[in-house]
């Protein structure tokens, strides 16, 4: 039996089966009844083994029969998702699309991404939902999702595309006044600033497989992660963010990484979206436009 027989039979197996008779299966095929049984018997002869006992009341499966159906409805559907995935290539992205990002790493790089996206598409419409909670993607009707962190939640299709790390950093005028580091028990002592994304005065490190933390004071507290970037470029002390806050005053030659050695295991920056299965077209465009667009970003820290 040909290769294209051999889909058209298990077609018609299938269909039988769905049915429950041989004579349905014709009707709902658009085919004979005489056509139905012979492609049946020829798959049968070409599997070398009875895949339904029949009579003139009744079909059953066989053993065999129960497990070669899971095999032609699995081989069944992914053909006919390849062929919706083609299908939905050829149509322009368009419809709402909604996302969701961290608040600071989704006004810093989501966000600007994002605007090109719309220039590209601009049939395509976006409600971008910037917070820091762990949103649940299906209850909130959330598309595509960026997620720092490792991820719980099993049912998402995650793709990764880098991974971000806590760092501590001065500026050189800092570290020139304050003196250089090289311990975090050294932080003791010195001015720290304190902010959300350092976690306030408990910084956290790792020294031979086990993390410990060390409590840090300063004259300055700041509850807005980029304010407390600038303060510390500002040489208003040492501070602990996260490395993509940081990543192009220390380009510029305004903040110095330090204590790298100590530094926690690497965050995961991933694209997640609740299903792989049909996506829409402008949901499929955005995830591999995300993900040129973002890697820049994140593949320095693994």
């Amino acid at each position: 039996m040909r290769r294209m027989d051999k889909l058209r039979a298990m077609q018609t197996f299938v269909a039988i089966v769905d049915q429950g008779s041989l004579s349905a299966a014709a009707r709902a095929l658009d085919s004979s009844l005489p056509a139905v049984v012979r492609t049946l018997a020829a798959l049968e002869t070409s599997l070398e083994v009875r895949l339904l006992n029949r009579t003139t009341r009744r079909i059953a499966l066989t053993e065999e029969g129960r497990t070669y159906l899971d095999t032609c409805r699995q081989i069944l559907s992914e053909l006919h998702e390849a062929e919706a995935r083609l299908a939905a290539r050829h149509e322009a992205p368009s419809g709402t699309l909604v996302v969701t990002a961290p608040v600071l790493f989704g006004q810093m790089h989501v966000a600007p991404a994002v605007y090109r996206f719309l220039r590209a598409y601009p049939n395509v419409k976006c409600r971008l939902l910037l917070n820091d909670r762990v949103v649940n993607l299906w209850e909130e009707g959330i598309d595509v999702g960026i997620r720092i962190s490792p991820l719980d939640d099993s049912t998402l299709v995650a793709q990764g595309i880098g991974a971000i790390r806590r760092v501590v950093v001065a500026s050189p005028a800092c570290i020139a006044e304050q003196g250089e580091v090289a311990h975090p028990r050294e932080l003791l002592g010195k001015n720290c600033i304190l902010s959300h994304g350092g976690g306030y005065g408990q910084w956290r490190f790792w020294e031979g497989g086990r993390e410990f933390v060390v409590p840090v004071d300063g004259n300055l507290e700041i509850s807005h992660g980029m304010t407390a970037v600038e303060a510390c470029a500002n040489g208003m002390g040492y501070g602990c963010f996260l490395s993509y806050q940081v990543a192009q005053a220390m380009d510029e030659g305004r903040l110095v990484r330090v204590l790298k050695d100590y530094e926690g295991p690497a965050r995961p920056v991933n694209i997640v979206y609740p299903h792989a299965r049909l996506l829409p077209s402008r949901t499929r465009a955005f995830v591999e436009w995300m993900k040129r667009e973002l890697p820049e970003v994140a593949t320095r820290w693994r």
